[in-house]
């Protein structure tokens, strides 16, 4: 919450700050230009927000993850690291009390460290000496070297001054203190704001693994036939996907009868997860090629099919009585008017069947995958290898986004009309 409290406010500040600096050095009639609904050129995309949307993220990501990229000054507070030193107070079955010192050393989780060395102190509560990681805790047997043990009656009755109960906390500087219902100390040092490295690893980080990976490979397997397996899987899904969808749906979109028999089937596949139907695809295809590659086509299929009915239904139907009245065939309307018209809903389409392929490919490799971005995702996940987690979302997101903006670019190629009458 407080990351999206933060972002939402630097994307405000940023809004106002760029339309103040930026948009008024803007003169002539761009400056002046009225935005149209439906125009689509009226409304571009503002590179100045794109960059500073990306930094905005990378920032946020180092902030709290306590990136080295970052000056220490921009960190979020972090885990308390040090030595952390806490006064418990001792109660005997007689009544008598006596004070003791905690030393606890917090120190980087995977680090080894040493028990600080400590005076046990004259009376008869020693002082004490533990170690704890940072982002955990542990629980801190005060009673082990004291003179009056458990068998005296030996009880904590406060710490650092204040009153403690069995189920109770005493919140200190260097963390919560709390103690367990068998009366037992328990040491949380403060965890800051910033990720726990197993959670959320820096970039940096992220990068090493890349290179690492780059160089040496995954799983007897370079990182370029990783992706490469996965992209072939949904280049092909996708192809064979669109290759029965566009005839379905112009079919659907041609004829009453067609579109009354497959109507019910499209529907009802339409909103079904692509992840729900794979323990039918490992039934019916097995757990090789086949299996995944029809997962993906079945996933294409009905938003391509949709798509391009609906680029059908869509034609104007003047454009179709001007072309009967200029004597053209069945056949010619369809390549000259219903084609053309309908290519821009295609492409669309087109564009959400790919995102929804890339979306899959992970549940896809899922299964006896031996090669693939998602077969590395799952079993990195496996074993908490998060900064290859990232690694592999980042990669398929820049594949993903990469594929969508040649598809933006054959569309305005090839479909020049988009958004004209």
């Amino acid at each position: 919450m407080l990351i999206l409290l933060i972002y939402i406010v630097i994307f405000a500040l940023s809004f106002f700050l760029v339309r103040l600096v930026v948009d008024q050095t803007a003169s002539g009639f761009a400056a002046r230009k009225t935005v149209t609904f439906g125009d689509e050129s009226a409304v571009t995309s503002n590179r100045t927000a794109s960059v500073i949307s990306i930094l905005t993220i990378f920032l946020l990501w180092g902030a709290f993850t306590g990136s080295s990229l970052l000056p220490r000054f921009l960190h979020a507070p972090g885990p308390f690291e040090g030595l952390a030193e806490l006064t418990y107070t001792a109660e005997a079955d007689d009544g008598s009390r006596d004070d003791g010192t905690i030393t606890v050393l917090v120190h980087p989780v995977g680090e080894d460290a040493e028990t600080p060395q400590v005076d046990p102190g004259e009376g008869w509560a020693k002082n004490d000496a533990f170690t704890i990681g940072a982002w955990r805790s542990g629980l801190l047997r005060v009673d082990k070297n004291d003179e009056k043990g458990r068998d005296l009656g030996h009880r904590v009755v406060a710490v650092n001054g204040e009153e403690i109960a069995p189920g109770g906390e005493v919140q200190t500087e260097f963390g919560r203190v709390g103690m367990s219902p068998k009366g037992t100390l328990n040491f949380e040092p403060a965890k800051g704001w910033q990720m726990e490295p197993i959670w959320l690893p820096p970039p940096e980080a992220v990068v090493s693994r890349l290179a690492e990976i780059s160089s040496q490979g995954y799983r007897d397997s370079t990182l370029w036939e990783h992706l490469g397996y996965s992209l072939f899987r949904v280049v092909v899904g996708f192809a064979l996907g669109a290759l029965v969808g566009i005839p379905l749906g112009y079919a659907m979109g041609l004829s009453g009868w067609f579109r009354g028999w497959f109507d019910p089937i499209v529907e009802f596949m339409r909103p079904v997860p692509p992840l729900a139907l794979i323990p039918l695809v490992i039934i019916w295809a097995g757990i090789g090629e086949v299996g995944k590659i029809i997962l993906l086509f079945l996933a294409a299929l009905w938003i391509m099919a949709i798509a391009a009915r609906s680029g059908v239904s869509g034609v104007n139907i003047t454009k179709v009585h001007a072309a009967y009245s200029l004597g053209a065939s069945k056949a010619q309307i369809m390549r000259h008017v219903i084609v053309p018209n309908s290519l821009p809903e295609i492409f669309t389409g087109a564009r959400v069947a790919m995102g929804v392929c890339w979306g899959t490919v992970v549940a896809a490799e899922l299964v006896a995958a031996e090669k693939g971005a998602g077969m590395m995702i799952m079993v990195a996940s496996k074993f908490q290898l998060t900064d290859i987690v990232l690694m592999g979302i980042i990669l398929i997101g820049i594949i993903g986004f990469g594929i969508d903006m040649l598809m933006r670019k054959a569309e305005r190629l090839l479909v020049p009309w988009k958004g004209r009458s």
